[in-house]
This record gives C-alpha cells, sequence and structure tokens, in this order.
C-alpha cells in the first residue's frame, strides 16, 4: 500500500528552514510573536536561497502564520500552494518581545540569567517556554508521519531549536551539541509515531559568493530558551 508515492511504514522527511532575516533582526530583538515583515535585504536573501531549496520543490510547503516566515516560503517556492500552520508559530515572548538580549540580561532586578538557567521551562514573562512549543509542534509532526508526505517548513529560531531538542534530548541547560546556523536548512526524517531524527543540520542555502546580506547570526545563549528569531 502507498501513501503519496511512499509505501506505507517508511519515514518521512521535514526540511525546516528558519526565515529571513527582518529589522529586528538586524538589532537583535526578540520578535516571538510580533509579525515583523522581512525589509528588501532579508527578500533579496530569501531569493538567494531560491537555487538550493529547488532539492525540495516538489514536496509539500508549509509555513507559520507570522508575515516573515509566509514572505520566505513565497519567495523561495514561487508559484507553489504554501499551507499555513499555526502550530509553526514562533515562540511566545511575551513581555520581552522587542527588548534585546543585552538590554534584558542589563535590567536592573531582572531575571533573565535565572530564567535561562530553566532550559527547555524558560519562558518570559507572559510567555511560552521551548517545553510547550514541543507540546504543540507534535501533533503536527504525527500528522505529518502518518501522511507520509515530505514536507519543507518555513518557521522560526525557536521552534528550530524545540524541534532539534526534541530529536536529540538535548535539554537547553548547556550548549546544543551542534550549533544552529544561520542560511541553512535542517534535514530530519520522521518515525512511524512523529518523532523526529536529525539527518542534517547547517545545510548551506547561500552559494559560494553569495552575501548573507547582515544576516549573520545574532549574539544569543545557545543555552536556555532565550534567542533572538
Amino acid at each position: 500500500m502507498s501513501v503519496q508515492g511512499k509505501t506505507a511504514g517508511t519515514t518521512t522527511e521535514l526540511v525546516v528552514i528558519r526565515h529571513a532575516p527582518t529589522p529586528w533582526n538586524r538589532a537583535k530583538r526578540l520578535q516571538g510573536r510580533s509579525n515583523i515583515a522581512l525589509d528588501d535585504a532579508g527578500r533579496e536573501l530569501a531569493r538567494q536561497w531560491q537555487a538550493a531549496a529547488q532539492v525540495w520543490a516538489g514536496w509539500q510547503i508549509l509555513s507559520s502564520p507570522l508575515q516573515r516566515a509566509r514572505e520566505t516560503a513565497a519567495l523561495l517556492f514561487p508559484g507553489r500552494a504554501v499551507r499555513i500552520d499555526p502550530r509553526l508559530v514562533e515562540m511566545d515572548f511575551g513581555a520581552w518581545e522587542g527588548k534585546t538580549l543585552r538590554d534584558l540580561r542589563a535590567m536592573p532586578g531582572g531575571d533573565a540569567a535565572q530564567r535561562e538557567l530553566l532550559g527547555l521551562d524558560f519562558h518570559a514573562p507572559g510567555g511560552e517556554s521551548p517545553r510547550q512549543v514541543q507540546v504543540r509542534l507534535r501533533p503536527l509532526l504525527l500528522e505529518l508521519a502518518e501522511a507520509g508526505r515530505d514536507t519543507v517548513a518555513v518557521a522560526h529560531k525557536a521552534v528550530l531549536r524545540a524541534l532539534y531538542a526534541e530529536a536529540t534530548g538535548w535539554d537547553m541547560t548547556v550548549k546544543p551539541p551542534e550549533k544552529i546556523r544561520a542560511n541553512c536548512a535542517h534535514r530530519f526524517r520522521l518515525d512511524a509515531g512523529g518523532h523526529p531524527v536529525v539527518l542534517a543540520m547547517n545545510l548551506p542555502l547561500l552559494a559560494p559568493g553569495g552575501t548573507a546580506g547582515g544576516a549573520a547570526d545574532a549574539d544569543q545563549a545557545e543555552a536556555g530558551g532565550l534567542d533572538p528569531s
């Protein structure tokens, strides 16, 4: 029996791509649910990723509902149907959205450093934790595995970190086994129960000689849930 051209019981692949950068990324501000659009430099960078992404052009395309992800998906896969899935939305950073890590860590009486030590249970005041992100991702991963349809998801850094932690057992209290880099795609296999396994991290999307357009990784906490997105 086949499902979407695959034999039942075989594994499904999921490639996750973080959206192209916005002005808030360049300013190293936490975005979370703030619906910030790409700027011209971000759109140009997404166009530079397009050639590398064509290896997955025949796959199902999913996107977070936030504008920066939807724009990136449309630029990467022009003319393709993109399915919006709210479970891919960025982690909610609550009262800290719009602020920088430097400002939060320097805030008199602030508790950012203590919260970061919580790892998967980190959350900003009024925000969401990476563990909660994992909980909302699991039904989606199971649906993809049951459908047996290879999928590209355009999402966000905190969502990708939560997925990576789910795949590797990383508890976010120490540095990750592998740094998650900008301008890359990240490839996972989903088993029959929807559990992710890392196949390859940091697959380059920029061709040799391409320019990152100011999209270098922001200064960030590799351990803990704080991470500009």
